[in-house]
């Protein structure tokens, strides 16, 4: 069965009815900006809001997130809520203030300072607070009071997403018998003696077995869970059913490997915009019809590889020189939590790598690396995805990333080579990608070389595998597959 739109609707129809659908997440799917005195939106970036925007155009229910625009309150009504998407308004987007403090203390804090670096391996030593974990429980609660204020005494399917809100289901069950709750988590859970070391463990994993369904992106993600919960908890583990039972509640753990919206990116990618927008990023970058093209689109994170992406390039072009003038890199790197010190470090050393990078293999009009820092609209990231030749994906430790899948879905043509590490939850699905160690310079190096000797048959048979595996396994089937389950239990 293909999975679309209708049939989407079809499996809403049959699992949630009557009952109203609340997604709850930290990040909202569009941001109120001004600009100029005009007032502009935005899309952030992040794989929760690439994949769930699409699902709720469908599902046309409410999105309950924390406004962070300097101009969302000036959009809101008096309920705080504004129809979104703002070209087609289909679903509500109801929003959450937080106060400075809250924010530092939830945000950049426990959930960031905390929670993200135990959940990524990647040797950034996560700090746990008093004061934060106290905010965070505060936010958690605000989200509650809020989806309370909303569903009332109807039944709801309330649909958490993410690390910021471990807390949330039990914080409405214990408001509420009429709602049925489910945690999708976008990023990876560590092993039991990574987690373990989480001063606030119990009451995490006690907020997540609150649910009725819990979904990670791997299965390896789910046995870790399970691991830790019979590490930390008396509980009952079915590992048939793979289900936890605890204070007389069951909880079932699947995986539900997240993908994205194939057949509206590979429709955008055709379009004028999109062509518009090609040519002025090729003029913009002097890129010739000769030139080898390769892209990355991050946030400027520690978990995101780039530092060794750029090392490889950097030894690609020492092991190769010949491929100078003819190879180019360009890194889209969108500022992220600058508030936190390693966030900061981080950006000074990249900044500081690319140029030496730069000043070490550049000519007189031609420079390896091209780092974009401005917003790119939507158009203009797939017009980027549309002139690559290769996108080199090198996560450290990554849940999903949809990076890779935006870019596929992007070239109808065929033409371009995915480089994808192998520490990626999309390298389970995507086997035709060239994958790489990002902690092997060398032989990321070899790979990038690789990528550009490939013959065009090669390519082109690679693609299409890659493109029929992201179609068949798109963002409706991952929502449906997820509903389905619910419907089980």
């Amino acid at each position: 069965m293909q999975w679309d739109k209708t049939q989407l609707k079809k499996t809403i129809r049959k699992v949630i009815g009557e009952k109203l659908l609340v997604i709850a997440s930290n990040r909202e799917p569009y941001i109120h900006t001004y600009r100029e005195g005009k007032i502009e939106y935005i899309r952030p970036v992040g794989g929760a809001v690439t994949a769930l925007d699409p699902v709720m155009r469908v599902c046309k229910g409410t999105w309950v997130a924390y406004g962070n625009g300097n101009a969302d309150k000036a959009v809101v009504n008096s309920k705080n809520e504004i129809k979104v998407p703002p070209e087609k308004p289909c679903y509500k987007l109801r929003r959450i203030w937080l106060t400075k403090d809250e924010e530092n203390g939830y945000y950049y804090g426990y959930s960031n300072k905390g929670l993200w670096p135990l959940c990524h391996m990647t040797y950034t030593r996560p700090q746990f607070d008093d004061v934060d974990w106290a905010y965070y429980k505060i936010v958690n609660q605000k989200f509650a009071n809020t989806i309370l204020g909303i569903v009332k005494n109807r039944k709801a399917f309330v649909w958490i997403q993410d690390y910021h809100l471990f807390l949330l289901s039990k914080l409405l069950k214990e408001k509420a018998k009429n709602i049925v709750t489910a945690h999708f988590l976008h990023i990876p859970w560590p092993n039991p003696e990574s987690f373990r070391i989480c001063p606030q463990k119990q009451e995490i994993l006690e907020g997540l077995l609150s649910n009725n369904l819990l979904g990670f992106h791997i299965r390896y993600h789910c046995g870790n869970f399970m691991e830790s919960v019979r590490s930390e908890l008396e509980a009952r583990i079915d590992l048939e059913r793979t289900s936890v039972t605890y204070g007389g509640h069951e909880t079932v753990v699947r995986a539900f490997p997240i993908s994205v919206d194939f057949d509206e990116i590979s429709a955008s990618s055709e379009s004028k915009a999109v062509t518009s927008a090609m040519k002025k990023l090729k003029y913009e970058f002097s890129i010739t019809d000769d030139t080898f093209v390769m892209v990355g689109l991050d946030r400027i994170d520690y978990t995101k590889g780039i530092i060794e992406k750029i090392s490889a390039i950097d030894r690609f072009f020492e092991k190769f020189p010949e491929y100078k003038k003819k190879v180019v890199f360009i890194q889209k790197g969108g500022l992220s939590r600058m508030h936190i010190d390693k966030y900061r470090e981080l950006n000074d050393k990249l900044n500081n790598q690319v140029e030496e990078v730069n000043w070490k293999h550049s000519t007189e009009n031609w420079a390896p690396v091209i780092f974009i820092r401005k917003h790119m609209s939507r158009d203009e990231i797939i017009a980027l995805y549309k002139i690559a030749d290769a996108c080199l994906v090198s996560p450290l430790h990554d849940g999903m990333n949809l990076v890779c899948k935006e870019f596929i879905a992007a070239k109808n043509d065929l033409k371009g080579i995915l480089i994808l590490s192998q520490f990626t939850g999309a390298a389970r699905e995507l086997n035709d990608a060239i994958f790489v160690n990002p902690y092997d310079r060398e032989k990321f190096a070899i790979a990038i070389k690789e990528a550009v000797e490939l013959p065009q048959d090669e390519i082109e048979r690679r693609m299409k595998n890659l493109r029929n595996v992201v179609r068949d396994n798109n963002i409706y089937k991952w929502a449906g597959k997820f509903l389905e389950e619910l419907k089980k239990i």
